[in-house]
């Protein structure tokens, strides 16, 4: 057996390589159930379902509709592979099929999926430390292999929103209310932007982030183009993010907005979730409406933006009335013919033929993608960086308040490595041990530095109980010792760093050699 393995994603045989588009996520029939797998469950089995459907961090969700299939895509920011897509035939059970982005070009925001004249689409706005911009890739199926990314070279706008007018011709709407004639093919611009829509604005008395009209997403419906649109911030106060909708019979407008604006908002802090905005519009194939978007839940801001489902009808004049309230109740299942398959498990045994469950690099660089071998049930991570904040983490995305992950570490030459809660890398939190040495990490820096009696080789322990944070050492991972030092990390969120993240299970290695790590376990609580 050959023990250098390229690393597989999510844990159905993918191998990692950066400078290759796409991989392709095979089917799992394990479950989302809380306290199983480690993820919320939406399906209540009775014809009923509970949000969120995809729990975490899940945001800014793009959906579309072939036949009887469902596919969806969320922003992904830091993590690489990116732009996971997810597959679904009835709405509320998702699965992961495959991802689109693998070349690093920056933190990925707010997608927009699309299908047209048989191919695949995804625009999408890229976060740069100096400048915005908006990329395309595409693909002639669904599964890949997806194109390297294209900069359509817009600068000072994110948020893209494909439309295609009667005669065929494609736009994007962007930010502001602007749009961009694209080309035939739809990866090039050719012309500038020119601002067509000016969108309803709430009252200056209502406690928002900021106006920042973003998230166009445009359908036609019985002779009207609508234009679903977030306002009032992404974050910040629960009350700020909000959907509104406008329609015009041209794309070129006029556009009436919706005298019920804002279709969507939450109203004060004590609804379970906050900021809830950026929808889409989906119609089933029973004629059913359905809108997709996302909402922080209350006091835990620190899982991210989750993916929520609402039902659409329709008023006597035409307009989207979402209903489901303020979405803590259950709610009627969406009509489907079948039901799929749902989730992932994130315990990973690192067997040879699977890496585990939506492991991803952290803000990587293209030679990451070497540092992992794996074989003979562990994984190797060769020695980057001297600290978390620069060796790019592998996390993955959780979606319960409680949780503990433990896992063997054996330590080789002068490396360190650990169990971490990674917003960024300059907010993090942790516990790691080289040969002779436990590290603390808090607050995104490395503090204390007591003595490590295990040696080279011990058990961790991370227990995430609501926030409250507590690390337990092992010699053979039966018996275990609590570690004298706990953490409160409510506040590590976006409200406090920016950067609309979540707070993300990790592993790391850093300074020279490499950790081996063995049998990773995750159990919701």
């Amino acid at each position: 057996m050959n023990r250098r393995q390229s690393l597989t994603i999510a844990g159905l045989g993918v191998a990692l390589n950066f400078a290759n588009p796409s991989h392709v996520l095979s089917a799992n029939r394990s479950s989302w159930a809380r306290g199983i797998e480690g993820q919320r469950k939406a399906d209540l089995g009775n014809g009923q379902f509970l949000n969120p459907i995809i729990s975490g961090d899940h945001p800014d969700p793009s959906i579309i509709r072939l036949g009887d299939d469902y596919y969806l895509t969320v922003s992904s920011f830091e993590a690489y592979p990116g732009l996971v897509i997810y597959h679904s035939s009835d709405l509320i059970n998702w699965t992961p099929i495959s991802y689109a982005l693998n070349n690093y070009v920056g933190s990925v925001w707010a997608p927009d999926l699309v299908h047209h004249n048989g191919k695949f689409y995804i625009y999408f706005a890229v976060k740069r430390p100096n400048a915005n911009t908006i990329f395309v890739i595409h693909a002639d199926d669904i599964n890949g292999p997806w194109s390297a990314p294209i900069d359509l070279g817009l600068p000072h706008h994110i948020d893209p929103g494909h439309a295609v007018d009667v005669k065929g011709k494609r736009y994007l709407f962007l930010s502001g209310g602007d749009r961009v004639t694209l080309s035939e093919d739809g990866l090039s611009k050719i012309d500038t932007p020119k601002n067509v829509y000016v969108p309803w604005r709430y009252p200056d008395d209502w406690e928002v982030e900021g106006f920042s009209p973003e998230g166009p997403k445009i359908f036609l419906r019985d002779g009207f183009y609508y234009l679903v649109t977030a306002v009032g911030g992404t974050a910040g106060p629960p009350t700020g993010h909000m959907v509104i909708v406008a329609r015009s019979e041209s794309l070129d407008g006029p556009w009436e907005n919706c005298p019920n604006n804002p279709v969507v908002r939450s109203q004060s802090r004590q609804e379970l979730w906050w900021s809830r905005g950026h929808a889409t519009i989906i119609e089933t194939t029973f004629g059913e409406y359905w809108a997709v978007y996302h909402g922080y839940e209350k006091d835990f801001i620190t899982l991210g933006r989750q993916c929520l489902l609402a039902p659409v009808t329709w008023s006597r004049d035409g307009w989207p009335v979402f209903g489901g309230g303020d979405l803590a109740r259950p709610l009627r299942a969406p009509r489907a013919k079948t039901k799929s398959p749902n989730g992932l498990a994130l315990s990973d045994d690192f067997s040879v033929s699977k890496m585990g469950r939506q492991w991803n690099f952290i803000n990587p660089t293209p030679s990451d993608a070497n540092r992992v071998n794996i074989g003979g049930r562990q994984l190797e991570f060769i020695a980057s960086g001297t600290a978390p904040s620069n060796s790019a983490p592998l996390g993955f995305i959780v979606g319960d308040r409680g949780y503990e992950c433990e896992v063997e570490i054996e330590i080789e030459d002068q490396s360190w490595g650990g169990l971490l809660l990674f917003y960024d890398k300059m907010l993090y939190c942790g516990l790691g041990v080289n040969a002779t040495n436990f590290i603390t990490h808090q607050y995104g820096i490395e503090r204390g530095r007591p003595r490590n009696p295990f040696g080279k080789r011990l058990f961790i322990k991370l227990r995430n109980n609501e926030n409250v944070i507590s690390f337990f050492t092992s010699a053979d991972g039966r018996n275990w010792q609590k570690f004298d030092r706990g953490m409160e990390v409510s506040g590590y969120n976006h409200n406090v760093r920016g950067g609309f993240m979540m707070l993300k299970p990790a592993i790391y290695s850093c300074g020279v050699g490499k950790v081996i790590y063995r049998n990773f376990k995750f159990r919701a609580q």
